[in-house]
Formats: structure tokens, C-alpha cells, sequence
């Protein structure tokens, strides 16, 4: 295991949202404060800093984790992607995204970037989820503006969707 100083910056690189990116922090930074501050990546919400909210979920190495639970230094050399990463900049927003927005499963949108990151994580382990299975999932995140069925609903149509896309046949096979 790497021995860090306490009184020294550490430089942390990482792949963030799929290009290489470093930046400088104490031992002690979370990666939650580390995304925002350090790296700009401000889509990464705090909530309550305990892991009780889900505000701050991103997916290192492709599993949901809370980044307010998680040290800075613990990603060194890994893969982070944040909601930033689940659409092009310039591009149209994800399939999941899309759904959300259709069945307006957010309102303030304080918790939706968790929410979108941990449902992301969940639809490629999970793709066929029952309704009783996707609000199990969503046990982790406190919402206080949708009442969570219109999340259930874009997550169980987006499960949907993709399942029709990956059986209809495509022109030229």
C-alpha cells in the first residue's frame, strides 16, 4: 500500500468519464469534494456526507459507490464516471436520461445525478428488473420532491426499450 504524508498533496490520476485527468489533494479529500473542486466535475452532488442520501453516487471501475464515503487517493489509477459522462457535452442525453425526462422523474434534480449513476450501474447487471426489485434499488437514495414512481417507471421503461432494441432484427443482418 502507497504511505501517504499528511501534510502533503498527493497527486491523483484518473480516467474521469473516459479521458486521463489529475489533480493534486490532501490525503484526507473526498472524492466527492476532489470531482467538484479539484477536477470541475460539479454534476456530483453532496447531500448529507454520511452515505445515506445517494446524491453522491458515481461508478468507479463501473460499480456505483458514494464519493462522499470514498478518499480521493482510493481512485488513483482507476476509472470514475460521474453523470457528466453519460452523454456526449454536444450530443443527446442518454436513453436512461431521456426517460427520465418523459416520465419527469425529477424535479429539483438535487438527487437525480446519483439516482441516474446508480440506475445506470443497475440496468447492466439487472436488465430485466421487476418494479418491486427497481424500488429495492432505489431504497438507497432519498428523494423528497418525485415520490420515486416516475423513476420507477422511466427505469422500467428504459429496461424495456433496450431489451427490444437487442432482439429486433437489424436491415442487412
Amino acid at each position: 500500500m502507497k504511505q501517504c504524508s499528511r501534510d502533503q498533496q498527493h497527486t491523483v490520476r484518473l480516467t474521469l468519464n473516459g479521458a486521463a485527468r489529475s489533480a493534486a489533494c490532501e490525503p484526507r479529500m473526498l472524492l466527492s469534494d476532489f470531482l467538484r473542486e479539484g477536477l470541475g466535475a460539479t454534476g456530483t452532488h453532496v447531500g448529507c456526507e454520511h452515505g445515506v442520501c445517494g446524491a453522491c453516487t458515481v461508478q468507479i471501475d463501473g460499480v456505483a459507490g458514494r464519493s462522499c464515503l470514498t478518499l480521493a487517493l482510493q481512485v488513483d489509477g482507476r476509472r470514475v464516471d460521474t453523470v457528466e459522462g453519460l452523454c456526449d457535452a454536444d450530443g443527446p442525453m442518454s436513453d436512461l436520461q431521456q426517460a427520465f425526462k418523459r416520465h419527469h422523474a425529477l424535479q429539483c434534480g438535487f438527487c437525480t445525478a446519483g439516482i441516474l449513476m446508480s440506475c445506470d450501474d443497475y440496468l447492466r447487471r439487472v436488465p430485466d428488473p421487476s418494479e418491486a426489485q427497481v424500488r429495492d434499488m432505489l431504497s438507497g437514495h432519498l428523494c423528497r420532491c418525485t415520490g420515486y414512481t416516475p423513476i420507477v417507471a422511466a427505469v422500467l421503461e428504459t429496461a424495456s426499450l433496450r431489451r427490444q432494441a437487442a432482439t429486433t432484427p437489424h436491415p442487412g443482418d
